[in-house]
C-alpha cells in the first residue's frame, strides 16, 4: 500500500511538471505568433507554368516591400505599413504577371490564418496556430501555395533588411524556434491544442466567444490553475452537449 502511494505521488509530480512545462512552452509559442508576420502565396492552379509564376510573383512582392524591413518597425508596425502598401504591391504583382505573358488578376490581403507547425530551411520552426499573414492570391488561387515569414524577412535575400529573428523574439522564444520538432514533443501537443481550437472555431454550433485554450502571460504560480480551469470547462461543455 505504501509503495502504491509513493507511485501515485510520483505520477502526480510528473504530471504536474509536464503540465507546467507544456503551459510555459505554449505561452512562449503564443508570443512567437504575435511577433511574426507570415506570407502566403496561392497559385492560380497546379500547372507547372502557374506554379513557376507563383514564385515569380512572390519575388516581385517581396522586392517591392523590401523597404519596410529596414529594422525600424515591429511586427505590428510592419503589418500596418504593408496594409498601406497593398495597392503598390498589387501593381508590382500584376506587372509581373503581365510581363510573364498572363492575364491573371492578383489580390493581396492581410488576414489571420491557421498554420500547422512548419520548419523553414531546417533551421527555424514556427509552432502551429493562427498568425497574421499577407495573403497573395493569383487568379483563381486554386493551386498549391507557398509559405514563408515576411517579418522578420526570412523569405529571400532580396527582401533582407535590418531585422533579424533575434530582434523580435526573446531568448526563450528564439530557443523554441531553433529546436528540431522531431525531438521536441511539445510542438505536437501545441499543434493538437491549436487544431482543436480551429475545430471549435469552425463549429457553427459553438459560441464564437468561447475560447478554452487561450494562453496568456500569467505569473508562474497561476499558470497551471488556468490551464486546468480551461480543460475542466472544455470537458464540462462536451458533457453538456
Amino acid at each position: 500500500m505504501k509503495f502504491k502511494r509513493i507511485e501515485a505521488a510520483l505520477l502526480c509530480a510528473v504530471l504536474l511538471v509536464s503540465i507546467c512545462s507544456v503551459t510555459g512552452f505554449a505561452s512562449s509559442c503564443a508570443q512567437i505568433r504575435e511577433s511574426v508576420l507570415r506570407l502566403h502565396v496561392l497559385a492560380n492552379s497546379d500547372s507547372d507554368a502557374d506554379q513557376k509564376l507563383k514564385l515569380q510573383v512572390r519575388d516581385a512582392v517581396l522586392k517591392e516591400g523590401a523597404h519596410i524591413f529596414d529594422g525600424s518597425l515591429t511586427a505590428g508596425e510592419a503589418e500596418q505599413a504593408i496594409e498601406k502598401a497593398i495597392p503598390r504591391l498589387e501593381r508590382a504583382a500584376r506587372s509581373e504577371v503581365i510581363a510573364r505573358g498572363y492575364t491573371y488578376d492578383v489580390h493581396i490581403t492581410v488576414s489571420e490564418e491557421y498554420f500547422d507547425t512548419r520548419t523553414y530551411e531546417d533551421e527555424v520552426t514556427l509552432p502551429a496556430g493562427r498568425y497574421r499573414a499577407v495573403r497573395v492570391i493569383i487568379g483563381e488561387g486554386e493551386g498549391h501555395n507557398w509559405w514563408c515569414v515576411m517579418f522578420p524577412p526570412m523569405c529571400l535575400p532580396a527582401a533582407q533588411g535590418g531585422v533579424e529573428l533575434d530582434d523580435v523574439l526573446d531568448k526563450q522564444e528564439e530557443k523554441i524556434v531553433r529546436r528540431n520538432p522531431k525531438y521536441e514533443p511539445r510542438f505536437k501537443i501545441v499543434e493538437w491544442i491549436e487544431r482543436l481550437r480551429e475545430y471549435l472555431r469552425d463549429d457553427p454550433t459553438e459560441d464564437a466567444t468561447t475560447d478554452y485554450f487561450t494562453v496568456t502571460q500569467l505569473p508562474e504560480e497561476t499558470k497551471t490553475l488556468s490551464v486546468g480551469q480551461n480543460l475542466f470547462s472544455f470537458v464540462q461543455n462536451i458533457k453538456s452537449h
